[in-house]
């Protein structure tokens, strides 16, 4: 197990690289990204089976794919802190000739970045791909992905749903991020999900919920239990309760700050509240 505290404070600083990003442009979505901090750091730091030293085939190695890929400077300041490229580039987010774009993309040759994402809905359909070719590679490490809660509202993703559980792809392990908001309000007022447990379980995955994703050994938990699941005939889900804009007080909870960059004001403001633990970059 790892390290709590330590994975602890790489929050922190991811947290800082998220606020100093976003504002720095102004523009990106800063909400969802410090909700699913713990999310990445749990992934890149301690669950995954991968390595900075980046191929495209992703052979001998977990793979992650993000579907909602708004939430890039949650991942480019994980991909940096944990050696895929210089912290220093976190300072040209969403820049023009930039590798680091504002929804991820494959033709700036990003080390991390296998596939294009943002367009809601697609993250799944490509995840379980990548999943059914390690089967038919004979390799046995597993696929990750993200998904959005508001994302659901997208018919593709029930359709990768059905396709998953049909062909059994059980080396794939999906999360989605239940954090009740998305850009035009709350889900269940934009369109109410329902019973989500239920519908995953409908659709014949192993589901597993974590109460509280922003809680590090809950959330660590979570992604163990997940592992001890897979190749038992079922994908597997995890439905991760978080809360958007986790760490900041005024950013917490609302869908205001989906898609809205923090003022000087409110990044210094946001910055008083969060260890510089690694240095900014």
């Amino acid at each position: 197990m790892a390290d709590i505290q330590q994975l602890e404070r790489i929050c922190s600083q991811v947290r800082r690289d998220i606020i100093r990003e976003t504002h720095a442009c102004q523009s990106g979505h800063p909400g969802g990204s410090l909700g699913c901090t713990e999310f990445f750091v749990a992934l890149y730091f301690e669950v995954m089976q991968h390595s900075p030293d980046f191929s495209m085939d992703g052979q001998g190695e977990d793979l992650f794919f993000l579907s909602n890929g708004h939430i890039s400077p949650v991942w480019y300041s994980v991909l940096a802190r944990s050696g895929y490229f210089p912290v220093s580039e976190l300072a040209t987010f969403r820049r023009l000739d930039s590798r680091l774009q504002g929804h991820p993309a494959t033709h700036e040759h990003l080390p991390g970045i296998r596939v294009a994402s943002g367009s809601l809905g697609q993250g799944m359909s490509v995840a379980i791909g990548a999943a059914l070719t390690k089967k038919l590679n004979g390799d046995d490490h597993l696929v990750y992905s993200l998904h959005g809660d508001g994302e659901l509202d997208e018919g593709q993703i029930w359709e990768a749903a059905m396709f998953a559980a049909h062909h059994k792809v059980d080396n794939l392990i999906s999360t989605v991020d239940l954090n009740g908001q998305q850009i035009d309000g709350p889900t269940e007022k934009v369109m109410s999900l329902g019973n989500v447990r239920a519908k995953w379980e409908a659709f014949g995955w192993d589901v597993i919920e974590c109460a509280d994703g922003n809680n590090m050994a809950q959330l660590l938990a979570s992604l163990a239990d997940a592992k001890t699941r897979t190749g038992k005939g079922k994908p597997v889900m995890i439905l991760m309760h978080t809360a958007m804009g986790k760490g900041v007080d005024f950013m917490e909870g609302t869908h205001h700050w989906h898609g809205v960059a923090p003022n000087d004001e409110q990044k210094e403001k946001a910055l008083a509240q969060l260890e510089e633990t690694l240095g900014d970059y």
